[in-house]
């Protein structure tokens, strides 16, 4: 299977496993020629949150890709890349994560999708949903999943 297009999606949950993360998508697109976008997804309430952090205080004139761009894990990541001399491009997103996570692997045709999680009981995915889970079944590519340790 050839990659063209790798997504790599984060959220706030994505914290303490982007360096698994990082290092999976080295793996992949190292030997391809893929480009790779990098998403950070927030909800509203998230979103809201980080600008607040970064004392900004009127949301309604910065971009989710500016905030996406200044986050620590999307900067880790792309440290990353950088240092393996691999080009990618960064996106925001606000909305439910698993709906934006499936439109921006969509939207940039991607023929793979990378997200992070981590090991829930079946009970646990019943009260809370996953957005692995989510993404794993609704997306419009295959999906790579790197669980958190």
């Amino acid at each position: 299977m050839s990659l063209n297009n790798i997504l790599l999606a984060v959220g706030p949950g994505d914290k303490d496993r982007i360096e698994q993360m990082a290092q999976t998508l080295v793996d992949i697109a190292g030997s391809s020629d893929a480009t790779v976008l990098l998403a950070h997804v927030f909800t509203q309430d998230e979103f809201d949150s980080t600008l607040e952090r970064m004392s900004i205080e009127d949301s309604r004139d910065v971009p989710a890709d500016t905030v996406a761009r200044q986050h620590a894990t999307i900067k880790t990541i792309a440290e990353r890349l950088d240092d393996e001399g691999l080009t990618y491009e960064i996106k925001g997103a606000i909305g439910s994560h698993g709906d934006e996570i499936i439109r921006l692997a969509t939207e940039a045709n991607s023929d793979l999708v990378i997200v992070g999680g981590r090991k829930r009981s079946p009970t646990g995915k019943a009260v809370f949903g996953s957005t692995a889970q989510e993404v794993m079944l609704s997306a419009p590519c295959p999906v790579t999943f790197v669980r958190g340790e």
